[in-house]
């Protein structure tokens, strides 16, 4: 998606909306474009015990992964345009795939499903291997200028804002770093640990623990402000990088949705996530508790994708 087309508000699509009355019963599904056990899973299953009560209604969760969530997209699509089938997923399905994969895509990001609301947001996290010696970015930068051929960056996968950010970050310190793609953030830590890779982008919440045991460094976060889970590492900003972005996890609905429902449906994500029992477990999973309106979530996802169009061309990745 070379270019960007037209966005039509958000108000203009909810007048459009020409969804069924809504019913009182029947019961909601949620999808996740993830397999069980997912960060997205474990926030979704959290959010819908909270949600059946709001509603007085079942919801259930279920598992649609492949694709990069595609597969979960594509469901949400097939369904009754009355809100009672959601979709969960990272913000990156609306920011980022339809960069990578173009007409591919099979989805308007900006017309195809309504947004609800930004459920949490996460931070991602630059973490250095302990045997570089650098403790932030300046110092980063001086060892990968001595050691250019060792520069390289782990990320969980290709084309994902990790991935990303590790190419905006070789753009704006002028040192080419390779790109080393990993299957989940578990054997990228053991080979960062291990100081087989220098550097590595994931979210930030998977750092803390390693680096307080002194296996890793935490260099940066790349949120606009310094991440709750680790108030101590200033962000890239702060370090002369001009690199600041929120990722989260959005709640969707079918476009054509009528506007009552989704009214309906933001008020109850927003009383969960600001549930205390509910907040707590997202906190300590690393995520923070949004709860936005849909127009928040709107504007948001527009800024995002327009945000991302540029690092997804320079990757030159054109998805599988």
């Amino acid at each position: 998606m070379s270019k960007i087309a037209a966005i039509p508000t958000l108000a203009t699509i909810l007048l459009l909306s020409t969804g069924p009355a809504i019913s009182q019963t029947g019961g909601y599904r949620m999808m996740v474009g993830v397999q069980a056990g997912a960060s997205t899973d474990t926030i979704a299953r959290l959010i819908a015990e909270r949600m059946r009560i709001t509603l007085n209604d079942s919801v259930i969760v279920e598992n649609r992964p492949g694709a990069g969530q595609r597969v979960a997209m594509g469901e949400l699509l097939k369904s009754a345009p009355d809100g009672r089938t959601m979709l969960l997923s990272a913000s990156a399905l609306y920011s980022i795939v339809p960069h990578i994969y173009g007409e591919r895509t099979g989805f308007d990001p900006m017309k195809d499903a309504i947004p609800v609301s930004r459920v949490v947001a996460f931070q991602v996290g630059v973490g250095a291997a302990t045997q570089i010696g650098a403790t932030n970015i300046k110092e980063f930068i001086t060892w990968a200028k001595a050691n250019p051929d060792k520069a390289s960056y782990g990320s969980p996968g290709p084309g994902t804002s990790s991935h990303l950010t590790g190419i905006m970050l070789s753009q704006a310190i002028g040192i080419p770093m390779a790109h080393v793609p990993y299957r989940g953030g578990a054997p990228m830590i053991a080979d960062l640990t291990a100081g087989h890779i220098p550097l590595m982008f994931t979210s930030i919440s998977d750092y803390p623990e390693h680096a307080k045991a002194g296996k890793l460094r935490i260099l940066a976060s790349a949120g606009p402000n310094r991440s709750p889970v680790a108030p101590d590492v200033p962000t890239l900003r702060e370090q002369g990088i001009d690199i600041a972005f929120e990722a989260g996890f959005d709640m969707h609905v079918r476009a054509g949705t009528p506007v009552e429902m989704v009214q309906r449906l933001n008020a109850s994500i927003v009383a969960a996530v600001k549930d205390p029992g509910v907040s707590s477990k997202l906190e300590a999973m690393g995520v923070q508790p949004r709860g936005s309106s849909p127009e928040e979530l709107y504007q948001a996802q527009a800024a995002e994708l327009k945000f991302w169009e540029a690092p997804v061309k320079a990757s030159g990745y054109k998805g599988e």
